[in-house]
């Protein structure tokens, strides 16, 4: 397919741009095959205004006619920003329409922008991503007593979702893998995703059994469990689900471990909105309140609370808490899942290892974390990130859990200014590039479908990108100061503050605090080098 066939206008002059708080300018408008382009032609030099927007960043398109033969577009971004040009000429606005919506809504990977991106200081020679499960294994020594990495999943015909290697008990074989791989949804048996270095716990992770109402049972699945506790009294499987609702799933074939046949196992619930309609529906209602511009403030105290999206930041900081307490407190190991394995289960993970391990707390080691826990780990971005807040579009696969881990990082971040070794900036890049990126590593469902549409060899990393010795010095956190111990999080209401930087980062408001911020992080870094000499 060539791009051009979506262009039918390519350039109209005399467009007018409107962004909030920023005069209108009048210029000319392009339209490529991944971008819109504005610029500023009345302008001198000095103050000339370029937008360069990637189309994949567009999430709705609205069309109205306005006096005589003009029309407006409107186009609200998935990073929440708004955008607005008058077009002269009614058939060329309906042209550029048309154009953006073709264009932005592309669905063959390999027609996607991170395809055409080549950044002059990477190349496609370098080695894609910062880690794998095999290096990772070979740095963690102390696992190699009691576990092994296993290929077996090496031509991903066991588990479609899972990376090629994995690192499981070593009393289980791969034959006995391949067998309890049938009992769990989509082949997501539990794997090793932490080890705690001081007393020897680990956290694993899988999807929900397939016990079914017939209450069937998988020998191998109760002795890979039974291997992970061998020496201890007992280990905990956290669900992610209510108790009714883990009952129910059994009605199509799915269900929970039962007491019977996992005596050493403690089940715990904690149900958690992470897929389907529920978190979606949230993210659209509270984007919604904060573009209410009625500045009334009891309307928008009582949209804010209908959203129920700080409800969810709670909700996962809690559960993450307990799980860290289970392995870092009461010193036992812990299985969680939820039904299918590759959202709630991912994130109250990846959570709990920043609570518990200073390792993950570091720039490096938060985005090695993110690369293990959601890229390798199976979260299907492409489903989940097809649209944001602004889409009409009937919701398919859409949720916004990974925004939704960055919020709950943010509040660990302003409760723990000390202990994170990166920035804000850093949670807002990540929330951008993860709807629309001129980076691969957010492309595709899953590492296999990454290796079929050739994303590896012929896109670029975000992750290495990020660790640049330029953009390394803007995600830095120039208060950093390494801490040992676990940094455990308050969940009361009075200690959740909603993330204005992402949610309400294009009103006023937020550009004066970026502006501060920007501000305060120069003179603490003026001061560090002043002290350092």
């Amino acid at each position: 397919m060539e791009f051009s066939e979506h262009i039918k206008t390519a350039n109209v002059e005399d467009v007018v741009l409107r962004l909030p708080f920023q005069p209108p300018a009048r210029g000319t408008l392009c339209i490529t095959g991944h971008h819109l382009l504005f610029s500023d032609r009345e302008a001198d030099c000095c103050r000339r205004r370029q937008v360069l927007l990637l189309l994949r960043n567009i999430d709705a398109i609205e069309k109205r006619t306005g006096s005589g033969s003009s029309g407006t577009i409107t186009l609200k971004c998935k990073d929440l920003s708004v955008i607005q040009l008058d077009v002269p000429g009614m058939e060329q606005c309906l042209n550029i329409a048309h154009s953006i919506e073709a264009l932005s809504s592309l669905e063959c990977v390999s027609e996607m922008y991170p395809f055409f991106f080549r950044p002059k200081d990477l190349s496609l020679q370098d080695q894609w991503g910062l880690s794998t499960p095999e290096k990772h294994y070979a740095e963690t020594k102390e696992l190699h007593e009691r576990w092994r990495l296993s290929d077996v999943n090496r031509d991903y015909s066991v588990c479609p979702s899972y990376p090629p290697a994995v690192i499981v008990p070593r009393a289980i074989d791969d034959d006995a893998l391949v067998k309890l791989a049938k009992f769990r949804h989509g082949g997501r048996f539990p794997v090793l995703c932490y080890y705690h270095r001081t007393n020897g716990m680990v956290v694993m992770r899988s999807s929900q059994p397939l016990t079914g109402a017939n209450r069937k049972r998988c020998r191998e699945d109760e002795l890979l469990l039974q291997a992970v506790i061998d020496g201890s009294d007992k280990g905990y499987i956290i669900d992610t689900r209510s108790r009714q609702q883990s009952q129910q799933a059994r009605v199509t074939g799915g269900g929970f471990e039962s007491k019977a046949n996992y005596d050493r196992w403690k089940r715990l619930h904690r149900q958690m909105e992470s897929r389907g309609k529920a978190l979606q529906e949230s993210l659209i209602k509270l984007v919604e309140a904060c573009s209410d511009q009625s500045h009334n403030m009891d309307r928008w105290l009582s949209k804010l609370e209908n959203a129920k999206w700080l409800s969810h930041v709670q909700t996962a900081l809690s559960t993450a808490g307990l799980l860290a307490e289970c392995v870092e407190r009461d010193g036992h190991s812990v299985l969680v899942h939820g039904s299918e394995g590759t959202d709630s289960s991912l994130l109250i993970s990846t959570l709990a290892q920043l609570i518990m391990d200073p390792c993950c707390r570091t720039l490096e080691g938060f985005l090695a974390l993110l690369e293990r826990e959601w890229v390798q780990a199976g979260h299907p971005f492409q489903q989940r990130c097809a649209h944001s807040a602004h889409s009409h579009a009937r919701l398919q696969q859409e949720a916004p859990v990974f925004l939704l881990l960055l919020d709950c990082v943010w509040q660990l971040w302003k409760q723990f200014p000390l202990a994170l070794g990166f920035s804000e900036a850093l949670l807002l890049r990540l929330a951008t590039e993860a709807y629309a990126s001129d980076y691969g590593t957010f492309l595709c469902n899953s590492d296999q479908e990454r290796c079929i549409a050739g994303v590896k060899g012929n896109t670029h990393c975000l992750f290495q990108a990020l660790l640049r010795p330029g953009e390394r010095e803007h995600y830095f956190n120039p208060l950093y100061e390494r801490m040992e111990l676990a940094i455990w999080p308050s969940v009361h209401p009075q200690s959740l503050q909603l993330w204005e930087g992402f949610f309400l980062r294009w009103t006023q408001h937020a550009r004066q605090l970026e502006e501060n911020q920007r501000e305060i992080r120069s003179m603490v870094i003026e001061w560090s080098k002043l002290t350092a000499s």
